[in-house]
């Protein structure tokens, strides 16, 4: 491919009466060949690339660790005791005494 875009150098038809339109240089298209050497670039490389995929087994080992928890937390139990006195109860009544306020003490 031409850089310049320009593909076609040679007559371009016959015109006829119009002499040289579309010659180069005054010559038809025949006699026209000019030495051009053919030259060659190299663009740089294009990468391209595929992916292919393929299944790999991959083996995942989860330890899993139980933790008992001990907790003490109080459940109340009541335990009830039993004593037993006996007293001896006279059938005289006494006579009650009478307290003294304090104030009326002395010193």
């Amino acid at each position: 491919m031409n850089r310049n875009n320009n593909f076609h150098m040679g007559n371009v038809g016959n015109v006829g009466s119009a002499g040289n339109a579309g010659n180069v240089g005054g010559m038809s298209g025949m006699e026209f060949c000019p030495n051009c050497p053919t030259q060659t670039i190299y663009d740089p490389p294009i990468t391209q690339y595929e992916d292919y995929y393929h299944p790999q087994l991959v083996n995942v080992v989860q330890n899993i660790e139980t933790v008992k928890q001990h907790h003490c937390c109080p459940v109340y139990k009541h335990i009830y005791t039993h004593t037993e006195k006996n007293v001896m109860v006279s059938s005289v009544k006494r006579r009650k005494r009478v307290k003294t306020s304090s104030k009326g003490r002395s010193k």
